[in-house]
């Protein structure tokens, strides 16, 4: 953490000056002991600021998307209100028809199969009830996690480097975004089979989205907010770790 936010070199100086103490009377000591602290503190301070601010970003993307899918399926549901509406005034015309007004056999059966063929077709309609809608991002994150660039438009630098960060010698043999990409994978989020078909409208500036693709999408934002938070976690233990020296 102390490199992602690049205070590595001030902390290892100050715990080098904290373990080798001089007397108090040292006031060059004394001094560069509070001008490093002074610097890490703030430099902590910034980057919890930093991240607040990636992580807030997360979140409004993630409530705009989820609006537009809400509006989508509001849509849908009228949609098949009206066709549960048509079925039953069909079902119950031709049970009035078939009973009661034609009293001639054949005619009773024509009407009541194309009154089941009616039903049926609305059936299919409700079964076949979706919409889709324009939505373009050209501020895309999860282009930067999917793809894995060296350096990211979308994130501050000390994020991406802890998303990233991965070191196999201290256990850490996956990166947070490579843990992420697995969940989208393993959760069906974005399926091996079609990555190629949704790559531009998820990982590239947008086109049109079903309802169901755009609550995914928000999820995924989602995710990946909690893992940013993650980095304020790490970020409080670094300075509970430096309180102590």
């Amino acid at each position: 953490m102390a490199n992602a936010i690049g205070i590595l070199g001030s902390v290892t100086r100050f715990v080098e000056l904290r373990q080798n103490p001089k007397p108090m009377d040292d006031l060059a000591y004394r001094l560069e002991l509070l001008e490093l602290k002074q610097a890490i503190d703030q430099k902590i301070n910034s980057s919890s600021l930093e991240i607040s601010a990636i992580s807030s970003e997360m979140d409004c993307e993630e409530e705009r998307t989820s609006q537009v899918a809400n509006y989508l399926v509001g849509k849908i549901r009228e949609k098949e209100s009206k066709l549960t509406i048509g079925a039953i005034v069909v079902g119950a015309l031709g049970a009035i028809l078939t009973e009661g007004v034609i009293k001639e056999e054949r005619a009773s059966h024509i009407v009541g199969i194309s009154t089941g063929v009616a039903e049926a077709t609305f059936g299919v309609m409700m079964l076949l009830n979706d919409e889709t809608t324009e939505f373009f991002h050209k501020r895309n994150a999860l282009k930067d996690v999917w793809f894995g660039a060296p350096t990211s438009k979308n994130f501050p630098a000390a994020v991406w480097y802890y998303l990233n960060y991965s070191n196999p010698e201290n256990g850490i043999k996956t990166s947070l975004r490579e843990q992420i990409i697995e969940k989208w994978r393993s959760f069906g989020q974005v399926k091996k089979s079609s990555e190629e078909e949704i790559s531009d409208i998820y990982f590239g500036e947008g086109g049109k989205y079903t309802s169901d693709q755009l609550e995914n999408r928000a999820d995924m934002y989602d995710q990946l907010e909690s893992n940013i938070n993650l980095m304020k976690q790490d970020l409080k233990a670094l300075s509970s770790e430096i309180e102590k020296l």
